[in-house]
């Protein structure tokens, strides 16, 4: 059954990496390209989402939660998937609502932003789970020179924490400003 969760993980990486490519396509061209790029984004996106759901439902029936809560590097590798689950239902949810307003103005740049972010959590997520089959990347080294020691420890560094709430603040006030 762990076959099945590893082929499964496959499907939101494909569908979120076309989706972050077509977003930067729209965000960044002008013409009959980005409006391509824009009118088949939602079904890729909901294709994404669907087999994100599957491959994190698969990870929960494959392996014991003992085993999935007492590891740190398993922890990070689910909080990861959520964090990224999420983050992309927010962009499907931004795509579906706002339609071709989605990418006028400054919003591009937002759903640009979102996109690369949601890609940089599905490659953290990714390569949690290569650590967790075996197969650690050069990506992992990177990530222990950003202050995160993937085997020890459940946390996110402290400049990520303010990082975040930096955007926070940030995105209540463009929020108010705008309202």
């Amino acid at each position: 059954m762990s076959g099945m969760h590893h082929m499964l993980v496959h499907f939101p990486l494909g569908f979120w990496a076309l989706a972050t490519l077509m977003i930067a396509t729209a965000a960044l061209f002008p013409g009959r390209l980005a409006e391509i790029a824009r009118a088949g984004l939602l079904p890729v996106l909901i294709l994404g989402l669907l087999g994100a759901v599957a491959a994190i439902v698969s990870g929960f029936l494959v392996w014991p939660w003992q085993a999935n809560l007492h590891s740190p590097l398993t922890r990070n590798h689910i909080l990861m998937a959520f964090w990224a689950l999420g983050l992309w239902g927010v962009i499907t949810l931004l795509i579906w609502r706002g339609g071709a307003e989605a990418f006028s103005g400054a919003r591009r740049w937002a759903l640009l932003f979102l996109a690369l972010l949601g890609g940089l959590l599905f490659a953290i997520t990714g390569t949690l789970g290569g650590h967790l089959a075996g197969a650690p990347t050069a990506f992992s080294a990177l990530i222990r020179l950003l202050g995160w020691e993937i085997y020890t420890t459940f946390y996110a560094p402290l400049w990520a924490l303010g990082l975040m709430l930096l955007l926070a603040v940030a995105l209540v006030g463009l929020a108010r400003r705008r309202a």
